[in-house]
């Protein structure tokens, strides 16, 4: 699975990207923010809130209980403001 971090997300896991072997465990985004966010201190920095986080799951806006699977890309990252 392919995960990205935009913005600040980026700056805490210290990656634009990567690739992960999702676990068999994981089944929707909800799970997916916790498996991550236990993999290192910067994770669990940018998964803290998620209300400061959109994700989307193959270029689609996602909701925690949105199914995923290992051939999935899912991206992290704040929300957008215009002005």
């Amino acid at each position: 699975m392919k995960i990205l971090y935009f913005a600040w997300m980026r700056e805490h896991t210290g990656c634009a990207s990567e690739q992960i072997d999702l676990p068999e465990d994981v089944h929707t985004v909800a799970e997916l923010v916790t498996y991550l966010a236990d993999q290192s201190a910067g994770h669990a920095t940018a998964l803290r809130n998620l209300k400061t986080v959109r994700i989307a799951v193959n270029r689609k806006y996602a909701a925690l209980d949105t199914p995923i699977s290992s051939a999935d890309e899912v991206a992290f990252f704040p929300p957008v403001t215009g002005g």
